[in-house]
Order: structure tokens, then C-alpha cells, then sequence
């Protein structure tokens, strides 16, 4: 079962935009076609775009995704008579027609994701290393090392690294770290999320605690260093 996010302007939601997706068993989360809602917006695994009607704000939207770093594959929902405005500066990884019945929808589906995943273990090759600048971070035998070094990590300072090494540069709020390291049915506060960045920037010492960059009134990212500088100016 993939989570799904559904980004429509159409007040029927999932059940107007692609009805033969309420009859499959994706989680699916539905959201404004709105710029906005991409800073606080759960990391999915596929996102489906309404394009049946705003065209320019569909195509401008999975663009500035694109560009922005959201890694999760993007489906454009459209009309037959609307795929002759679809290209590929679109830069989205699919199209589909709003009539389309629930097999090819989860066809479509498990088709964008497997793709995403083995791009991923490509580019991460069989090892499962991570290698972002001097850290190395190793899933198979839960251990990160920084110029060699090993870190003395807790497994939820191990998984905050990994999930933020993952994504380099993007920035991720309080809540959408906590939602992905310690899960939807975690009734803690993001305060937790702060404790464990503290924690975790102990261990990486004065030398690398910047890699993980705080951005005001947002959230956290990584940032890559190079010769023990940081990539990103801003960081704050």
C-alpha cells in the first residue's frame, strides 16, 4: 500500500478528480493545488496533480516540485482532450486520464514507485551506503561515520541522520520529521524533534554540527560540507 498525495482544488476530492482511486487500498491524503501547502506537506511516496482544468497552476506546480527537490513520483490527472497540453516540461514522471479504472490507477501506481526505489538502491548501491561529503552512513549495519570516525548513535539520532542524509538541502518542518521517524501514532510533541537535533549535533561535534542546518521558522535540512564548509549560506 503506497501513501498517496492527491493535490486538488475540486471540493469532491479523490472521489471527482480520479474516482477509481478511493477504490483501492493507497492511504491517500488530499491538499490544495496551492504552492503553500508543499512546506508542511508529509513526504508521500506518489503524488497525483489535478490538471484536468487549471493548467497553468498544475504545470507551474509540478515544475517548482521538481525544482525544489520532492523526490516522490508525480502523476498529472487529466482529460483526453487535455493531454495535448501535457510535455515534458511539465517534468512530471506520468499522465493519466481521469477515466481510468482502478487497475491501471494501481497499475500506474506500483509502476512510478518501484522505479523511484530502484533509481534510489542504484544510486545507493548494493551496500546501502549513503555518502553525502564526509559522512557515511551504512543501513545494513546501522552505523554512520564522519572521516571515519564512527558516531555513537541511538537508533532514533541514526534514523534522523539517515532520513535527513536522504534528502540534502530539502528542508523538512518539525512535524513531518517527527512523522517520519517515529511514526503516525506518535503522541509526543516536536519538541522531540529539537532534543534529538541537539542530541545528534553533540555527536557530530563542533566541526560538523552545521550539517544539520536549522532554517528560521521552518525546520531542519543537511547540508553537505566540503573541506569543513558549509554548501548552503543561509543556514541559519
Amino acid at each position: 500500500m503506497a501513501k498517496v498525495l492527491l493535490l486538488t482544488n475540486t471540493q469532491g476530492a479523490s472521489a471527482d478528480v480520479l474516482p477509481a482511486l478511493g477504490l483501492l487500498q493507497h492511504a491517500i491524503k488530499v491538499l490544495p493545488l496551492e504552492a503553500s501547502v508543499l512546506i508542511d506537506a508529509p513526504v508521500m511516496d506518489l503524488i497525483f496533480i489535478d490538471a484536468r482544468r487549471e493548467f497553468p497552476k498544475a504545470k507551474s506546480l509540478s515544475r517548482l516540485m521538481s525544482s525544489t527537490g520532492v523526490e516522490a513520483p508525480i502523476i498529472a490527472i487529466t482529460t483526453e482532450g487535455g493531454l495535448t497540453a501535457i510535455s515534458a516540461d511539465w517534468e512530471i514522471t506520468d499522465v493519466i486520464l481521469d477515466s481510468a479504472g482502478p487497475a491501471e490507477v494501481d497499475a500506474r501506481i506500483r509502476l512510478a514507485v518501484d522505479s523511484q526505489v530502484y533509481a534510489l538502491e542504484a544510486l545507493q548501491g548494493a551496500s546501502k551506503e549513503i555518502r553525502q561529503g564526509d559522512v557515511v552512513i551504512d543501513e545494513n549495519t546501522y552505523t554512520a561515520k564522519i572521516r571515519g570516525n564512527s558516531l555513537d548513535l541511538t537508533f532514533k539520532e541514526f534514523e534522523l541522520l539517515k532520513f535527513l542524509a536522504q534528502h540534502p538541502g530539502r528542508v523538512f518542518t518539525r512535524a513531518q520529521l517527527l512523522q517520519e521517524i517515529w511514526g503516525y501514532d506518535y503522541f509526543g510533541g516536536t519538541r522531540t524533534v529539537d532534543v534529538h537535533i541537539r542530541r545528534l549535533r553533540s555527536k557530530l561535534g563542533p566541526e560538523f554540527e552545521s550539517i544539520i542546518g536549522t532554517v528560521r521558522n521552518v525546520g531542519y535540512r543537511f547540508t553537505v560540507q566540503n573541506a569543513g564548509r558549509e554548501s548552503v549560506s543561509e543556514l541559519v
